[in-house]
């Protein structure tokens, strides 16, 4: 099986075309799948300000704290 990929923007016409490589024999049957992203929920800039406000977030700092204390004996060990 040969699988080939491509990413395109869906055009105003909504009409995509296929080109098949020249070494795929006439006549070969092959299937097509469409496959739709969904669009972002949020823009890059409201992630971003979401990171930046988990620094002062104390269920997720307690989490981090939580993790750090589970690695702490590892962290001190020799390799």
């Amino acid at each position: 099986m040969i699988a080939l990929r491509e990413l395109k923007r869906v055009p105003s016409n909504h009409k995509i075309v296929i080109e098949v490589p020249e070494n795929i024999a006439e006549n070969q049957l092959m299937e097509v799948i469409l496959l739709f992203k969904e669009p972002p929920k949020m823009s890059r800039a409201e992630k971003i300000a979401l990171l930046k406000e988990s620094q002062h977030d104390p269920l997720f700092l307690a989490d981090l704290q939580a993790v750090s204390d589970d690695f702490s004996a590892m962290d001190n060990e020799e390799w």
